[in-house]
């Protein structure tokens, strides 16, 4: 551009003004998000949580850790650092002397303005006897007293000066670049390519490929997509997935496996210590040959897995492989229900395969209740509680007072156990069937989309709870988690039943038919009897139905219409009103964003501090068939509205399924409740309505 020029900083005083501008603008944010919290309120909060969950694992790691980190120190150090840096340049700017300000002659000649004109050269021959070069002064102080003599003496430059703040007439424009003089130095040329070069040529591409290459590998909820595949391929294959089957299929994620993940580790002392957990376990299919499960990672992880539910001792080395394993886990569950999930709406939108069966998904839960809370499947939830060990899970508690159910415990250990179980979830669970978008919602038609509304309320256990639960936790034995060979039984119990139902069908259609005669006469009889009552009613009521005209007949009858059409009026507008309340909570539900830290979760030998989250579903248990995709409620609170959708059958009827809520922690909360769903067909009127008006014997005349 004509008339401009750039021009790097030669002192550097744009250089600090960027500096400072550009450290402001890391430390600030840094120190917003970076900046350890009150540690005082997490201790507050450990010490809150100390008298009930003491005795967990995950509690004495995290005070481990809470001592022995150094890492809020080092943030705290690397950003007062970053602040002193920030002070520094902000003083440097501050001391920096203005180089851009308006040129006025009158003060380089120390003159006050309107000064004559014998005044201004008395006082130029003063400043240039005192400032000649020749006379030992400063050059370039002379030059500006030349430049500002000639501007309040010349007419040009005086003009010059009034009209462009220059007594040389019109400037270029200059810009200073904030850049220090060093880096454009011909001397640092090929310094400051280099570190170009290696900067955008190397680095970056490098820090931007690694990233892409990690991002594609992973999943949104950071799982492998290998191993999403992987439980995809094994739940496709075996639809009827025993606990000892997903056990495996769990444990040969490719997270534990030192070649996909560097944090999983196979250590020299796995040869000798594995087999010997091998010999205490017992029969764990050692021998069974089909990738992945025979690689040693595998096997490695399914030990670990094991012996964390059967709460086995292990060696140091090994416990730490053992917590991570553990912490992976429940993730791992989870993506497998999801894909089960995914399997079971392909095969109910495509067919031509067999969906997971719902002891698949319901085994999923199942597991990741156990390893949150170290515990085989056939053990007793009462082994959640502390202070209750294998030869107190014997001890029969038949009492109904709860002290004299614990009367092994002493009185410490029993107040313990109170205030773990008072801190256990009783939640009641409120259901609303109803058909949205619908006139009628309350009737439900083939093929519609049926909205079950559920409403979760959480509280505390009461005293009668406790003791509900101690009773029922004693006497449990994986009753709503049927075995496999019960869920064989029941089958062949169920085919035996329809074909004794098959063979009967004739004798129940002639009893049917037979029936139905009887039923037919009877109400003739009815029918007759009434009419009887009538005509005797009609000659006694005679002379008052006389006293009454046609026209207040038909003002009665104009009256009891209005009323009816008010009461279906009313009952839409309150439809109405109800069904945009339920948009307007479903539009407040998309845009809230609900913290998932809701109560954590008693678990004595889980890692890490583990919430409360559940599943909630519907089920049709006799079909062994998902009916809603489960839904993970991990904001659950005080309350929390869920809406669980499903399309009707397309046969009308009435059908029996089940609301299920499990937990995801905690084992013996689980709850069923009946859910009844009746479906109709559309009655469509083909026949066409003949209008009529005017009297009756115009009526009768057309």
């Amino acid at each position: 551009m004509a008339g401009q020029q750039f021009q790097y900083d030669d002192s550097g005083n744009t250089f600090f003004y960027f500096l400072t501008s550009f450290v402001g603008l890391i430390v600030i944010p840094a120190t917003y998000y970076l900046w350890p919290r009150d540690q005082n309120a997490e201790q507050l909060r450990l010490k809150s949580l100390r008298r009930v969950h003491g005795r967990c694992l995950w509690y004495r790691l995290r005070l481990m850790k809470s001592q022995q980190s150094i890492v809020p120190t080092l943030k705290k150090a690397a950003l007062l650092f970053g602040w002193a840096v920030f002070l520094l340049l902000a003083y440097k700017v501050s001391k920096l002397d203005r180089e851009y300000q308006e040129y006025n002659p009158y003060e380089v000649l120390n003159l006050d303005p309107g000064a004559s004109v014998s005044e201004i050269k008395k006082q130029y021959r003063i400043l240039s006897l005192k400032h000649h070069p020749d006379k030992g002064g400063d050059e370039a102080t002379f030059m500006r007293i030349v430049k500002a003599h000639s501007a309040l003496t010349n007419d040009e430059s005086r003009q010059n000066w009034e009209m462009y703040g220059n007594p040389d007439g019109p400037g270029a424009t200059s810009f200073g670049i904030a850049l220090p003089a060093w880096i454009v130095d011909q001397k640092n040329s090929m310094l400051v390519l280099l570190v170009y070069g290696l900067a955008f040529m190397v680095i970056l591409p490098v820090v931007v490929g690694t990233w892409w290459y990690r991002s594609i590998r992973y999943s949104g909820d950071q799982i492998l997509i290998s191993t999403t595949q992987l439980f995809m391929h094994f739940m496709y294959k075996t639809p009827n997935m025993n606990m000892k089957r997903l056990t495996m299929v769990l444990t040969a994620a490719f997270e534990f496996d030192p070649r996909s993940n560097k944090e999983a580790t196979i250590r020299p002392t796995d040869n000798i210590e594995v087999p010997q957990l091998i010999r205490e376990l017992g029969n764990i299919n050692v021998k069974k040959k089909e990738p992945p499960f025979c690689y040693p990672y595998s096997l490695k992880a399914r030990v670990l897995v094991l012996a964390h539910l059967a709460r086995m001792e292990v060696s140091e080395e090994l416990e730490e492989d053992q917590r991570f394993v553990v912490r992976k886990s429940p993730a791992f569950l989870q993506e497998m229900i999801n894909v089960g999930c995914q399997l079971t709406m392909m095969a109910n939108s495509r067919g031509g395969f067999h969906a997971p069966r719902l002891v698949t998904i319901e085994n999923c839960m199942k597991l990741t209740q156990m390893i949150v809370q170290g515990l085989q499947e056939s053990k007793s939830p009462l082994l959640q509680l502390p202070h209750f060990e294998e030869e107190l899970d014997s001890h029969r508690l038949k009492d109904s007072d709860r002290r004299s159910m614990l009367r092994f415990l002493g009185e410490e250990k029993y107040d313990e156990v109170m205030a773990v179980l008072g801190t256990f979830p009783h939640i009641t669970m409120d259901t609303k069937l109803q058909v949205l978008d619908d006139e009628d919602s309350n009737n439900i038609t083939a093929g519609s989309i049926v909205t079950v509304t559920v409403t979760l309320t959480r509280k505390r256990m009461s005293v009668g709870e406790t003791n509900l639960y101690l009773c029922n936790a004693n006497k449990a034995k994986t009753k709503v988690w049927q075995n496999k060979s019960k869920g064989a039984k029941k089958a062949a119990k169920s085919k035996r039943k329809k074909l004794t139902k098959k063979k009967a069908t004739p004798a129940l259609a002639k009893t049917k038919q037979a029936n139905g005669n009887v039923t037919g006469n009877v109400t003739l009889h009815v029918k007759e009897e009434e009419d009887e009552a009538s005509d005797k009613g009609s000659e006694s009521d005679e002379g008052e139905a006389n006293k009454d005209s046609p026209s207040e007949r038909d003002e009665d009858s104009d009256k009891q219409s209005d009323t009816e059409v008010d009461e279906v009026a009313g009952d839409d507008e309150e439809e109405w009103e109800a069904l945009q309340q339920s948009i307007q909570r479903r539009e407040r539900a998309l845009l809230e964003t609900k913290s998932k830290v809701t109560h954590p979760a008693y678990s004595l030998y889980f890692p890490e501090e583990k919430q409360e989250w559940w599943w909630l579903y519907i089920a049709d248990r006799r079909d062994q068939t998902l009916v809603s995709m489960p839904y993970h409620v991990c904001t659950l609170k005080d309350s929390e509205e869920v809406e669980l959708k499903f399309p009707a059958p397309s046969k009308t009827g009435n059908y029996q399924y089940s609301v299920i809520l499990r937990s995801d922690s905690y084992l013996g909360l689980d709850q069923i409740k009946p859910l009844k769903v009746m479906t109709k067909l559309i009655c469509i009127l083909k026949t066409p309505l003949l209008l009529f008006s005017g009297d009756s014997e115009n009526d009768q005349s057309d």
